[in-house]
């Protein structure tokens, strides 16, 4: 029943690939018949397979009858839809015009970066510089605070102030704090800096451990009074936990190459 629900969803991918103007469907030869034909309009063995792993994320030769069968009325559907829209009109529009070339555009380069990558495997000298690089990049530290959110400076100021005279902190967060870790004491649990927003961090980083700012910090949320718990060391990752996604960096970064290399070669003209 599950796959037969994902059957009966016409993903965008499809649909751009069934469907799209001025993209002509895998022409129908001895090696692609044809499965279906829609009012004249051919349906290749390819664009279905194409749309049965798009729509399930399998095979169409893994699917059972049944839903081969499902997938292809979706499919015929989705060419009915598709050429009733076309003589609507509806591709001229310039809302649709532009989502389908959007479209096309991120196919085509993700086709592309398949095609250019298959034999650029990284090498373990690669994965292993791109590794040190990121692990450099990590923060230094991370840390364990509370904070109490309000609306107004006044206010702020005024928990200082009850602070200042031996309140609990914990006790102003769960009775006067804005923010959902009021359960919690104000408890926000463990960050590196880069989580939080800059004003945040900043006050973090500048208190000492058991510390509550002095003054208000003010953020786009409102007006924050902190207090750091603790603070420890980053540990980075051990190499072999994050290989693959190092993997994808290097990769990525090989494909961002070779496009920085067709920007350089083209001729653009900026229009303002």
């Amino acid at each position: 029943m599950k796959s037969a629900r994902l059957l009966a969803a016409v993903s965008l991918a499809a649909l751009v690939a069934a469907c799209q103007p001025g993209t002509e469907a895998p022409a129908t030869t001895a090696d692609n018949p044809t499965v279906a034909t829609v009012n004249g309009k051919a349906i290749s063995r390819q664009l279905f397979d194409t749309y049965a792993q798009a729509v399930s994320g399998k095979a169409a030769s893994e699917l059972t009858d049944e839903q081969r069968q499902q997938a292809l009325d979706n499919l015929i559907r989705a060419e009915l839809i598709g050429a009733q829209a076309e003589k609507d009109g509806l591709t001229k529009t310039p809302d649709t015009a532009a989502m389908l070339e959007l479209s096309r555009l991120n196919i085509l380069q993700q086709e592309m970066s398949e095609k250019f990558l298959a034999d650029k495997k990284a090498t373990d000298q690669e994965l292993r510089a791109e590794y040190e690089t990121q692990v450099a990049a990590l923060p230094k530290s991370e840390y364990k605070a509370r904070h109490i959110l309000v609306a107004t400076q006044e206010f702020a100021n005024s928990l200082i102030a009850q602070l200042d005279k031996g309140a609990k902190f914990e006790t102003l967060a769960q009775r006067e704090s804005l923010d959902s870790s009021k359960d919690n004491g104000g408890d926000v649990g463990w960050f590196t800096p880069d989580r939080m927003v800059p004003q945040f961090s900043a006050a973090v980083a500048a208190l000492e451990k058991g510390q509550y700012t002095k003054a208000p910090v003010q953020t786009q949320y409102g007006w924050h009074v902190i207090r750091l718990d603790d603070m420890r060391d980053v540990q980075a990752p051990p190499f072999d936990a994050v290989k693959d996604r190092i993997d994808q960096i290097v990769q990525t970064k090989k494909f961002k190459a070779y496009a920085d290399e067709l920007l350089a070669a083209a001729k653009i003209e900026k229009k303002p």
